[in-house]
């Protein structure tokens, strides 16, 4: 019996050792098309969503996001991340459709895959890194928010988040970031209610009910104070997500933001050339 019962433990020993030492398989090329990425509110697999909101709207025929999802993105300090884009007085109009629109094309877009890596943060698996944005996107982006103010030129991380007490969020246990990252700026935990309480199928995320404010000694300036120049937005405001291209939009080789749905979606003819072409120079080979 003692000699069974140490065949056992070294059976369960080998066991934990090989879990622990495999690395989570890499995606195959085949695996770079049409898919979601392992994060906070993004589905397992894209599918239809014929009521996503008004400018999530152009992906509702294959989408990452719930209509949940698409509705909250429109909302400030909504549940998602929590993110206050107010944070230096009110956040121009024309600018804040530029935010909603790069949240919605994270959330909802299963055209990201050449630019998916897998990262270790409590809250997602994975991110996108150097994602082709297209020049004129870019452009417009930071032509339309260079006379709104905020405090900092990298918005991943550095918040003031202190005012609020925790509270239990619940959201469909699947997953999201796009404004990516309120779980990597504040580095709260993710687990069950305080209760260990939960609905099946569902994740409790533990969120502050308060929201993210300029850090300490962070003076608020214009946006060209921060961000002289419209790569220099596109590239650092979100630790380098995007990485603004030299090509046009309907050129098939960069990401629009921006894009009629009743024309197609561009986006999948560019996700297919980088697929098949991990060399050319746009996808990024770590983080």
């Amino acid at each position: 019996m003692a000699w069974q019962m140490t065949q056992l433990l070294l059976l369960a020993l080998v066991a934990a050792a090989w879990g622990a030492q495999v690395p989570r398989t890499p995606r195959a090329r085949t695996d770079l098309l049409n898919v979601c990425m392992d994060a906070k509110h993004h589905k397992a697999e894209p599918g239809p969503e014929d009521s996503l909101h008004e400018q999530c709207s152009p992906w509702r025929k294959n989408a990452c996001c719930s209509v949940n999802t698409s509705i909250e993105a429109h909302k400030d300090i909504s549940y998602l991340y929590r993110f206050n884009w107010d944070h230096c007085g009110k956040m121009e109009p024309a600018c804040k459709r530029h935010f909603i629109q790069d949240t919605c094309l994270y959330e909802c877009s299963p055209n990201l895959g050449p630019w998916i890596r897998e990262v270790n943060q409590r809250w997602r698996k994975e991110r996108v890194l150097g994602v082709p944005l297209c020049k004129e996107d870019c452009q417009s982006w930071w032509e339309d928010c260079r006379t709104s103010y905020t405090c900092k030129s990298n918005w991943h991380k550095g918040w003031n988040w202190t005012s609020g007490e925790d509270w239990g969020v619940w959201g469909v246990g699947g997953g999201g970031g796009g404004v990516e990252g309120f779980m990597e700026i504040c580095g709260c935990g993710v687990g069950r209610a305080r209760d260990g309480s939960g609905p099946s199928g569902y994740r409790s995320s533990i969120l502050p009910t308060g929201y993210n404010q300029c850090p300490v000694k962070a003076a608020c300036h214009r946006f060209d104070f921060y961000f002289p120049t419209p790569a220099a937005l596109c590239n650092e405001i979100w630790s380098h997500s995007y990485k603004v291209s030299n090509y046009s939009r309907g050129s098939g080789r960069c990401i629009q933001m921006w894009f009629d749905p009743f024309q197609g979606n561009p986006n999948e003819e560019v996700a297919r050339f980088y697929a098949e072409n991990p060399t050319s120079g746009s996808t990024p080979q770590g983080i």
